[in-house]
């Protein structure tokens, strides 16, 4: 059977294997996916041994998604204007192809899922490491008027910024004045794994904003109670864009594109 898995760290509470398990049952699929936790200087390792031991391809979570894209040979175009990697397909020639369907995950969630518009609003992302560089170049083509990165380290945010400042109307703000009144927040740091919220006041969230973490799960919470916090009614954490990013995942491996709908639904049922 064909061999995939999610490397992270951490990674044993990943939901990944049963959502790979559940489209493989779904589409007649031989493949097994398993969570493999790499030590955080040891991904490169792990996976050159995961590969020699016949794996087809991966997805790749924190925090080694710009390693990812070091080692991949080429990338698709989302994931060269990210430089951050989530999957990677093992060709048969033994070419490590990287990609990164986060944006495309984070898009389809909002859009098909939370029907959510993201045409002409204004849009604040929190964070600049590999999950907000993976989503920038999708929002920006979903036409917002404005996207606004902050994060504790300005430098970072600066950068991104700047790299794709040719995409659309982006730039950068201080974590702790990023503006006011935004119509979507998405919170893309790892705050929550610590039971932090980021430190960004209230006054970011429109009188209708719409309040999403690219996380799921119990590391979500945080962020989303700052949210409810400032009144905030629509709320949602990152369970869909997991499953939609792992799907446009199974697609570039098997070519196959799974149905979403009745796996989000069996994991919120839990």
């Amino acid at each position: 059977m064909d061999r995939y898995a999610v490397f992270g760290h951490p990674v044993r509470h990943s939901k990944s294997p049963r959502i790979h398990a559940a489209f493989a049952e779904q589409t007649g699929q031989a493949l097994t996916y398993e969570a493999i936790e790499a030590p955080l200087d040891g991904f490169e390792a792990t996976l050159r041994a995961f590969i020699a031991a016949g794996g087809r391809g991966g997805n790749v979570t924190v925090p080694f998604k710009e390693q990812a894209f070091a080692l991949a040979d080429s990338c698709d175009a989302l994931a060269a204007q990210a430089q951050a990697v989530n999957t990677l397909r093992v060709e048969p020639d033994g070419h490590l192809a990287g990609f990164n369907t986060d944006g495309i995950g984070l898009l389809r969630d909002l859009a098909q899922n939370l029907h959510v518009e993201l045409r002409g609003r204004r849009v604040l992302l929190i964070g600049a490491g590999g999950a907000a560089a993976g989503v920038i170049g999708p929002l920006l083509g979903a036409g917002v008027a404005e996207l606004v990165i902050a994060n504790r380290t300005a430098p970072r945010a600066q950068a991104l910024a700047t790299r794709f400042a040719g995409h659309g109307p982006i730039h950068a703000a201080a974590l702790n004045a990023p503006g006011e009144g935004f119509d979507v927040v998405l919170n893309a740091t790892a705050a929550g794994l610590t039971g932090q919220a980021p430190a960004v006041p209230v006054s970011v969230f429109g009188p209708r904003a719409v309040a999403c973490d690219l996380v799921y799960g119990p590391a979500a919470a945080p962020f989303l109670a700052l949210a409810r916090q400032a009144g905030v009614t629509t709320c949602h954490d990152g369970l869909g864009m997991l499953v939609e990013q792992a799907a446009e995942a199974f697609w570039l491996w098997r070519g196959i594109r799974p149905a979403t709908a009745p796996v989000i639904a069996a994991l919120r049922g839990g």
